[in-house]
C-alpha cells in the first residue's frame, strides 16, 4: 500500500515538474517595454556635458535636445574662468526678442527657448565682453499646427511675455508672441491647465490616461525644454486644475474611480513624496441631487473645474459646473463655508449659504470655469453662461448669450454679494463658450480673458461643446484689459481650455540630473473568477477582429481592443501559482458602473475601442497574458516580468 502512495507521489510531482518546465520555460515572447521618457532623458544627458571640442569660437548646438520642444536649443561650450554669459534670441522687434543672463560657469548648457519655426533664428552670445552671432535653423510646424486668424496688439502697453494654451481635444500646448507667432509648443498631447511653479518650471497633466475620457495619470514638473524633473502619479488620476499651496504641496482635482462618481474629489499631495496627506470628498460636503442644471448627471453631478487655496481664510474655492456654483470649504474641517450661484434646485438646508444679491446690473455665473480668490478677496470666474436659468421654459439660446469674465465682491458677514466688474457681455453670441476657458490675474485692474470653446454649425453659435454636437468652425478668443483697455486679443481656429501669461526666462534654472516619479496609480481590482486556462485557444482569424493590443508602459500594462456593447471581456495574468483575472468594461465611461451607455449606430455596427489598464502595483513575478471574450479564452503567446 505504502509503495502504491510512493507510486502516485512521483506521478504527481512528475506532473507538477512537468507544469512548471512548461510554464517557466520560453514558451512565450516577452511584451516589449516602451520607452519611458526618465530613463531616455538621462541618456541623451550623457552627450550634453562640455568636451574640450566645445569652445565659444565653436559652441555645439543642439535643436530640440529632448525630442519634445522643437522651438528650443542647447548652446554648450566651456570657458578657462568662470564666465557669466549672456544670450539674445532675436525676434521681429523688441516685444518679441528675450535676453538672458545666465550665472557664472567654466561649463556652459545654455537653455536656448522662442526660436522662430522654419527660420534660421540669430542668436546673439557674449562672453567677457565679447559678442558671437549664431544661426540656429529650425523645422516647419506641424502640417495641423492652428494659427492665430486675428491679433491686435498695444506694444506700448506690452512686454515680452507669450500667451500659452493648452488644447481641449486637438492641437498643441504652445505659446504665441504678441505678434502672434508661435514660439514654443510640444509635440505630445498635455491637457489641461499649465503653470509656473514657484522654481519656475512648468506643471503640467501628464501625457497619459489613467480612464476615458480625458482623466491623466497625474502631473508633470518639465521645463520649457521638455525635461521632466518630475512624474507625480495617483489613483484618482489629475483632471482639470492644480493648486501649488505655499509649503509646496499640490491641492489636486482628482476622482474616487471606487465611488461611481467621477470629478468630485480633491486632495493634497506631499510634492517631495507623492504621498496623498489629505483628501476631501464632495458627496460628504452636498448633496448631489442638488442644484442640478442641464448638464447634471449621476456619475458627474458636480463637475468640479477650479480648486483655489487662499491663505487669508484658509479655504479652497471649488466650482461646481454641473451645479452653477462655486463652493468654498475649509481647508482644515472640509465643511462649508458658502456657495455662490443661484439657489434655485437647492434644498432648504443649503440656503443659509448662499448671498443676497445687492446693486444694480447683477447676475449670477452660470457652468463657470477657473474660480480664484483675488488678492482683496474678490471673486473672479469666467461664467459660461449656459442657459442662464436652471429652469428649462426660461433658457437663452446660444444665438442670444454671451460668456463673460466677472469679478464679486462677497460681504461674508452680512451674506451680501454685488458685481463689481465684468468683460465680455458686450461681445454678445461671438463670444460664448458653453464649456471649458479661463481668467486671470495679472495685477490690479490687469486681467485675462479667456473665452476658449466657441463653436459654429452653419453659422449658427453651438450652445454644447464641440465635441457633443456636430460643428464646422472653432474658434477662441484670449483678450487682456487693463483699465478697463484691451491691450490685446489673439483669435485662434480652434478649442483651447486654458490660456496664461508667462515668460520664459523667469527664476527657473534648467539642469541636467535623474528625473523622479513619486506617486502611484493604486492597486488595479480583480475579478473574483478563475477561468481554466487549461483549453486557452491560440490566436486566430475571429481574435483578430477585435484589434487587440498589448504594450508595457513603465508603471503598468496597457490593453487595447475592440469589441461589441454585449461582449463579456476579461484580461488573465497567469504564473501557475498566482492567476489574476480583470474585468474589461466595454463603455465609453469605463470608470462608473451608474451610467447607461447609449451607443451611435456606428458603435452598435463596428464597435467601441476601450483600454484596460492593469498597474504594476502590488505584482511581482513572471506573469503569462491571457483574455478572454464571451466563452472563450485565447493564449497570448507573451509574458511580463513585473
Amino acid at each position: 500500500m505504502k509503495t502504491s502512495y510512493k507510486v502516485i507521489l512521483l506521478i504527481v510531482v512528475a506532473c507538477l515538474s512537468s507544469i512548471a518546465i512548461f510554464y517557466f520555460t520560453d514558451r512565450a515572447n516577452p511584451i516589449a517595454e516602451e520607452v519611458d521618457i526618465l530613463a531616455y532623458q538621462q541618456e541623451l544627458e550623457q552627450t550634453f556635458y562640455p568636451t574640450k571640442d566645445d569652445t565659444f569660437e565653436n559652441p555645439r548646438i543642439i535643436v530640440n535636445p529632448y525630442g519634445n520642444s522643437p522651438l528650443t536649443a542647447l548652446i554648450i561650450f566651456q570657458t578657462k574662468d568662470l564666465t557669466a554669459p549672456t544670450v539674445v534670441i532675436h525676434g521681429k522687434d523688441e516685444n518679441t526678442t528675450y535676453t538672458k543672463k545666465f550665472t557664472p560657469s567654466k561649463e556652459h548648457i545654455l537653455p536656448i527657448y522662442g526660436l522662430y519655426a522654419n527660420t534660421d533664428n540669430t542668436i546673439e552670445l557674449t562672453v567677457n565682453n565679447e559678442t558671437k552671432t549664431l544661426t540656429i535653423t529650425t523645422d516647419p510646424l506641424p502640417d495641423d499646427f492652428i494659427l492665430p486668424t486675428s491679433v491686435t496688439a498695444n506694444k506700448q502697453l506690452l512686454g515680452n511675455d507669450l500667451y500659452f494654451v493648452t488644447p481641449s481635444s486637438s492641437g498643441y500646448t504652445a505659446a504665441y508672441d504678441v505678434n502672434g507667432d508661435v514660439r514654443w509648443y510640444l509635440t505630445d498631447m498635455y491637457l489641461w491647465d499649465i503653470q509656473t511653479l514657484n522654481n519656475g518650471n512648468l506643471l503640467l497633466s501628464t501625457n497619459r490616461l489613467i480612464n476615458p475620457p480625458y482623466y491623466t495619470t497625474g502631473l508633470m514638473e518639465m521645463d520649457f525644454m521638455g525635461k521632466v524633473y518630475f512624474e507625480y502619479s495617483l489613483p484618482g488620476g489629475y483632471h482639470h486644475d492644480v493648486f501649488e499651496m505655499e509649503n509646496g504641496n499640490f491641492l489636486i482635482a482628482s476622482n474616487d474611480f471606487a465611488s461611481g462618481t467621477v470629478e468630485d474629489y480633491i486632495v493634497e499631495m506631499d510634492r517631495d513624496t507623492g504621498e496623498i496627506i489629505k483628501t476631501f470628498d464632495l458627496k460628504d460636503i452636498l448633496n448631489m441631487e442638488d442644484g442640478k442644471n442641464e448638464n447634471w448627471s449621476e456619475y458627474d453631478w458636480f463637475h468640479n473645474n477650479a480648486v483655489w487655496y487662499d491663505k487669508a481664510t484658509n479655504s479652497i474655492t471649488l466650482s461646481g459646473r454641473h451645479q452653477d456654483a462655486v463652493i468654498n470649504i475649509d481647508y482644515n474641517s472640509g465643511e462649508l463655508n458658502w456657495i455662490v450661484g443661484d439657489p434655485t434646485n437647492w434644498s432648504e438646508e443649503y440656503q443659509k449659504y448662499f448671498f443676497t444679491p445687492i446693486g444694480d446690473n447683477f447676475e449670477w455665473q452660470w457652468s463657470q470655469h477657473a474660480s480664484m480668490i483675488l488678492p482683496n478677496g474678490n471673486l473672479f470666474v469666467f461664467d459660461n453662461g449656459n442657459n442662464r436659468s436652471k429652469i428649462e421654459e426660461e433658457y437663452i439660446d446660444a444665438v442670444n448669450n454671451y460668456s463673460r469674465g466677472v469679478i464679486y465682491h462677497l460681504d461674508t458677514v452680512n451674506h451680501t454679494i454685488s458685481q463689481v466688474w465684468e468683460y465680455g457681455k458686450n461681445r454678445g453670441s461671438d463670444f460664448y463658450s458653453p464649456y471649458i476657458s479661463d481668467v486671470d490675474y495679472l495685477s490690479e485692474n490687469h486681467y485675462l480673458i479667456h473665452s476658449g470653446g466657441i463653436s459654429y454649425q452653419d453659422g449658427i453659435v453651438q450652445n454644447q461643446p464641440a465635441g457633443l454636437t456636430d460643428v464646422d468652425r472653432l474658434n477662441s478668443i484670449t483678450v487682456e484689459i487693463l483699465n478697463d483697455e484691451v491691450i490685446f486679443e489673439m483669435q485662434l481656429p480652434g478649442n483651447f481650455y486654458r490660456a496664461e501669461k508667462m515668460n520664459f526666462y523667469s527664476d527657473s534654472e534648467f539642469s541636467l540630473g535623474e528625473g523622479k516619479r513619486l506617486g502611484n496609480m493604486g492597486i488595479t481590482s480583480t475579478s473574483n473568477s478563475k477561468p481554466i486556462l487549461i483549453f486557452a485557444k491560440q490566436i486566430d482569424d475571429h481574435y483578430n477582429s477585435y484589434n487587440i493590443s498589448v504594450k508595457k508602459e513603465v508603471d503598468r500594462l496597457v490593453v487595447t481592443g475592440t469589441f461589441q456593447k454585449d461582449d463579456k471581456v476579461q484580461v488573465i495574468l497567469d504564473n501557475t501559482f498566482d492567476k489574476r483575472v480583470y474585468d474589461v468594461r466595454i463603455s465609453e465611461r469605463p470608470y462608473t458602473a451608474m451610467c447607461i451607455d447609449i451607443f451611435n449606430e456606428e458603435e452598435d455596427t463596428n464597435g467601441i475601442t476601450v483600454t484596460k489598464y492593469i498597474n504594476d502595483l502590488g505584482i511581482t513575478g513572471k506573469y503569462y497574458l491571457y483574455i478572454k471574450i464571451n466563452n472563450t479564452i485565447y493564449d497570448l503567446n507573451q509574458y511580463i516580468l513585473y
